[in-house]
């Protein structure tokens, strides 16, 4: 069973469409990589997964015991959220809010949960250090940990590695790997074509005829072949 099933999905602004007839699924386990040209729509489905917008038309299912607070989320980093005014600890820890019910604070499951993970992504050692004084690859790692702290089912990163140098980007994506052959359903949006390799699947979104597919059909498809021609620019 997957843990969310999009069908005919048809996305847009103000009921116009800008890509229509999306279907695709994403089981426990995948590495799903999200391509397209800059417009395409890449954006609008991370915001209608995260039911921050509506679609259109067609359905977004989630199912095997999904909630709809239990997708983690690393959003685009902006010069603003590098420089966010907080240590590392605090920025994980907001990411069981979900878990704290009606109280206003973080109780000891809370702040187990949050250990957990900064060990799991190697920022325990960083935990008073501010944010803002971390390196591109540290603030990444703890936002990862801060998208575990929600979920353990699926974690859903737009454009990730943006501004990372390379090798900081390839520990990032062995890091995301790792993460999926443990189970963690792994969504990301990327331009990188490195990305590709990484994943098990594949969604090159286009206006009409998107492609979703394994990586090894992606890789023999027109829309692969252009996608690695053009360097992942696309």
């Amino acid at each position: 069973m997957a843990y969310i099933t999009c069908s005919h999905l048809t996305l847009g602004y103000e009921g116009k469409a800008i890509v229509s007839d999306l279907n695709f699924e994403v089981k426990k386990g995948d590495y799903l990589c999200i391509v397209g040209e800059n417009g395409a729509g890449k954006s609008t489905l991370i915001k209608t997964l995260l039911h921050l917008k509506s679609a259109i038309g067609g359905q977004i299912i989630m199912e095997d015991g999904l909630k709809p607070y239990e997708v983690g989320y690393l959003p685009q980093q902006t010069v603003v959220q590098k420089d966010f005014p907080a240590t590392v600890q605090e920025i994980v820890l907001s990411g069981t809010l979900a878990k704290c019910g009606r109280r206003f604070f973080y109780g000891k499951a809370q702040k187990k949960i949050a250990e957990e993970k900064m060990k799991r992504m190697a920022v325990w050692d960083l935990r008073n250090h501010s944010y803002r004084n971390l390196s591109g690859g540290q603030q990444q790692r703890t936002l990862l940990a801060r998208a575990l702290c929600a979920t353990s089912k699926v974690i859903l990163l737009d454009e990730p590695v943006t501004g990372l140098d390379p090798k900081v980007t390839a520990e990032f994506y062995q890091v995301t790997r790792e993460l999926s052959e443990e189970g963690v359903a792994v969504i990301m949006v990327s331009h990188d074509i490195q990305a590709v390799s990484y994943a098990t699947h594949i969604l090159h979104i286009k206006k009409e005829h998107s492609f979703y597919g394994t990586k090894e059909d992606y890789l023999k498809s027109d829309a692969g072949k252009m996608f690695q021609c053009i360097g992942g620019n696309a």
